[in-house]
């Protein structure tokens, strides 16, 4: 379940060669996400060709000098995608307030430096998506993708399927309307019933709210899949790279700055322990009759 996903309006078209604003920029160099770089400037951290901004309302170029606390930002790298299974009781944030574990705290110390693709609250767990692009994840959350999160929730109580019939015709609570939700394979356990949930908006605490209001309280909530991502069998607290290759597919014409498929492994959250130290390899050694024949 997301806790804040971006909102925001379509933009007219930008291309590097016309300029792009600044916070765009900041966020495909991986850096931030727009909202990020946006606080960046506000809080005067962000220097445009020698000159302190004070408004994220500039476009610039590939000539302009942009610098972050006086240093220069790296040059944008291709998008980069990661599938990690976060654990309950980590923050989906990169600094916490009240000094909890985040999961950036916890990801491999090789990693580069990423963002979450909306998030996860403190006590869901399950798949959740990195970037090294602030850009590819602002599209990504959008619900103008179509993508549906889906979700496997374990209540407390016996669940009735036609009291949840309203979910899927959209709800409001509060004031806040959720649009429609999908629902099924209820199974009863106990005093405990399990049901799987799909939602393409990502509200704030939106499975939570909605089964809240109608009457169920959610004790457990793992995501499986983030469109067509899935969790699959990836180890908790483990974090793997999505192939280029399949990257690409999925974005359609969005993906054409994805080069070079690449592979990586699923890694554990913890320190990988050192490699081991190799020895040069010797060159094969030629028999002596191989040697004469040379020879002769």
């Amino acid at each position: 379940m997301t806790e804040e996903d971006a909102e925001t309006t379509p933009e007219k078209d930008e291309s590097p060669e016309k300029g792009e604003r600044i916070a765009k920029v900041m966020a495909r160099a991986g850096l931030c996400s727009r909202r990020d770089a946006e606080r960046w400037i506000a809080e005067g951290r962000v220097s445009l060709n020698g000159k302190i901004l004070e408004s994220p309302a500039v476009v610039v170029t590939g000539l302009s000098d942009i610098r972050v606390d006086g240093k220069p930002i790296p040059e944008a790298e291709p998008p980069r995608l990661w599938r990690y299974h976060k654990p309950s009781g980590l923050v989906t944030s990169h600094r916490d307030e009240k000094g909890r574990a985040t999961i950036f705290d916890r990801l491999p110390p090789d990693m580069p430096r990423v963002i979450s693709i909306g998030r996860l609250d403190l006590t869901s767990e399950g798949l959740l998506l990195l970037t090294n692009d602030g850009e590819l994840a602002r599209r990504l959350e959008l619900p103008s993708t179509g993508w549906t999160r889906r979700y496997k929730v374990r209540v407390h109580g016996e669940v009735d399927p036609k009291q949840l019939e309203p979910l899927s015709r959209g709800i409001t609570v509060e004031g806040v309307h959720y649009g429609a939700i999908e629902f099924g394979n209820v199974r009863q356990q106990g005093s405990n019933a399990w049901l799987e949930m799909g939602l393409k908006e990502g509200k704030n605490r939106e499975i939570r709210k909605v089964l809240e209001y109608l009457g169920y309280t959610v004790t457990r909530l793992i995501r499986l899949s983030y469109g067509p991502f899935q969790l699959g069998l990836l180890e908790r607290g483990a974090v793997e790279e999505v192939q280029r290759k399949v990257l690409k597919e999925q974005l359609g014409p969005a993906g054409k700055a994805i080069k070079s498929p690449h592979k990586s492994p699923p890694r554990s959250a913890a320190p990988p322990p050192p490699l081991p130290k190799t020895l040069p390899s010797k060159s094969p050694q030629k028999s002596p009759d191989e040697n004469r024949r040379r020879k002769a």
